[in-house]
């Protein structure tokens, strides 16, 4: 009987600590758990349930982000450096000036084709589903206010009134003041300088420009062990950061208007497998093979809505698909910054809902000038806050529509963000996995 019962106790403690284990070892179980229960929270919590004020939850509310917080904060400390050495030292690495420019090629042409194809898609599931057709009751005069909880995004817009054409997209992509690019944590500007001094360097003697590389090797060794330290706060952050949108967003709202938000969802989805069929199709992964190796990267893409935060995470998952460490330096960091097809669909859903919602009639050639303008801001766009906002009333107000049923857009901006997230992350994998064989005579296909 003792012996037996000494067995039982041996047992459980081996499942408890097999438990411990697969707990600590996989993120996305960690990641998922947080979701759930911050899920849950953010709904007890909440105003419709009346379990605490509203002002009592807001405080609440901000405590538990503050892990979230830091977590962001802590990779947005290191970012630019990571991206600027992983630049350059997948530009070093890519080979010969012709490999280079294989990479650079393909990886333009697969950004422009997704791109436009996401655009395409966002425009025909508007036009079809016509989410803004008998919703405005919802839209709100102009005199007054948006949510409070989004009062702060619309503040921090650029400047509506500077030209916003696309030679002028185009001329200012190019840092005239790299410095103040990075103090502004301008993306774009730090991942075209990056360009032009990864491709300098390619033309330097090895012997002059090696005390430069071992500084950018040592850069991204240190970036990614602080990034490393800041992923034992994922859990938290995605518990805490879900609490807080579930808090302020509300079930009421997302009801009131889920045929908007059906169709963003439904052209993200079909994205979505678009870009795992072309994973199949022409890199011969799998679709669980891909799920498998980059689940816990999309759920905590999912969980802070931002590309550049997970771009560590991303680059490991493109490592585990059998990416060279040179092409997945160079394209996942490029394709953080550039490759925003989930973003150009989500922003032609909402222009086609802010025409419905207002009864205005887009013509055939308006339509078509809506698809090129997104395809070329979500690809030019500068890393500033609230600048998806800003091309949306950029490309309405050009259209004659009007934007008073913005409101609607951004009480649910950041669920759809956090959706859009993923297709993006999802897209620089895949362009990744397209391009891992460029400049290599063989290139084994993993299981």
């Amino acid at each position: 009987m003792a012996n037996e019962t000494q067995e039982t106790s041996m047992h459980l403690a081996q499942q408890r600590f097999k438990l411990r284990v697969w707990i600590t070892s996989r993120l996305w179980a960690q990641v998922m758990a947080g979701m759930v229960l911050g899920f849950g929270l953010g709904l007890l919590l909440s105003e419709a349930t009346g379990v605490v004020p509203p002002e009592i939850a807001e405080v609440i509310g901000l405590w538990l982000a503050l892990p979230g917080q830091i977590f962001l904060a802590l990779i947005a400390m290191v970012l630019i450096p990571l991206i600027f050495s992983s630049i350059v030292g997948g530009l070093v690495g890519a080979g010969s000036g012709e490999e280079l420019r294989s990479v650079g090629l393909r990886l333009a042409a697969f950004i422009l084709a997704t791109t436009t194809v996401a655009a395409t898609i966002g425009v025909a599931l508007a036009q079809w589903l016509k989410p803004g057709v008998g919703l405005a009751g919802f839209s709100v005069p102009p005199g007054e206010p948006g949510p409070p909880s989004k009062t702060g995004l619309v503040s921090e817009m650029p400047d509506l009134s500077e030209p916003s054409t696309l030679p002028d997209l185009i001329a200012n992509i190019l840092p005239s003041n790299p410095t103040a690019s990075i103090v502004q944590g301008d993306m774009l500007a730090v991942v075209v300088l990056a360009l032009l001094v990864g491709i300098s360097v390619t033309q330097v003697q090895r012997s002059r420009a090696a005390p430069f590389l071992a500084l950018m090797e040592a850069l991204l060794s240190i970036s990614m062990n602080i990034v490393k330290w800041a992923m034992f706060l994922a859990p938290l952050a995605v518990f805490g950061l879900m609490a807080q949108l579930v808090m302020r967003t509300g079930l009421e709202t997302m009801l009131g208007i889920s045929g908007y938000v059906g169709a963003v969802l439904l052209g993200l989805a079909g994205l979505l497998v678009l870009y795992l069929l072309i994973a199949l199709i022409f890199a011969r992964v799998t679709p669980w093979r891909f799920l498998k190796v980059a689940g816990s990267n999309l759920l905590l893409a999912f969980s802070t809505s931002s590309s550049s935060a997970v771009m560590p995470v991303t680059i490991q998952s493109a490592r585990q698909l059998g990416v060279p460490d040179n092409i997945a330096n160079l394209v996942v960091p490029l394709g953080a910054t550039m490759n925003m097809a989930g973003t150009a669909l989500y922003q032609a859903v909402a222009i086609l809902f802010l025409a419905q919602l207002a009864g205005v009639e887009l013509t055939a050639a308006q339509t078509a000038a809506v698809i090129g303008t997104l395809v070329a801001s979500s690809i030019g766009a500068p890393g500033t806050p609230g600048v998806s906002i800003a091309i949306l009333i950029n490309v309405a107000t050009s259209m004659g529509i009007p934007v008073e049923g913005m409101v609607i857009i951004l009480g649910v901006d950041r669920l759809l963000d956090m959706c859009r997230t993923v297709v993006n992350i999802t897209g620089d994998l895949v362009a990744a996995v397209l391009l891992r064989a460029v400049g290599q005579t063989h290139t084994e296909i993993p299981a």
